[in-house]
């Protein structure tokens, strides 16, 4: 059985930081593009970041361009985010999904994503 499991949410002031952490499990990650998504309180499901599978490539939504940051470790199966300079926009549950296809369709719609996680709260206090 398949699972991704998002840790690292929680509350957090605006201008501060916090990492998330998608840990897959049951399947290898190797060949597997992987992303990040969110929804906030009222809104569709939004792309936030996604990264190739041997984390070359790289895609970011407009909003979090230049304070986010993607990374991941294959051999451990775990993918991060880095969120700095959090506003509270970034309010939201997160989260982690894999891809089969490239990362590139995942930041315009993929229709391949395979595996998603259960979410983890970010609160940003103003």
């Amino acid at each position: 059985q398949v699972q991704l499991v998002e840790s690292g949410g929680g509350l957090v002031q605006a201008g501060g930081s916090l990492r998330l952490s998608c840990t897959v499990s049951g399947r290898t990650i190797f060949r597997d593009a992987m992303g990040w998504f969110r929804r906030a309180p009222g809104k569709e499901r939004e792309f936030v970041a996604a990264i190739s599978w041997a984390g070359v490539s790289k895609y970011y939504a407009e909003s979090v361009k230049d304070r986010f940051a993607i990374s991941r470790d294959n051999p451990t199966n775990t993918m991060y985010l880095q969120m700095d300079s959090l506003t509270a926009e970034a309010t939201a549950v997160y989260y982690c999904a894999t891809d089969p296809g490239c990362a590139r369709d995942m930041a315009v719609g993929s229709d391949r994503i395979n595996y998603w996680g259960q979410g983890t709260q970010v609160t940003v206090s103003p």
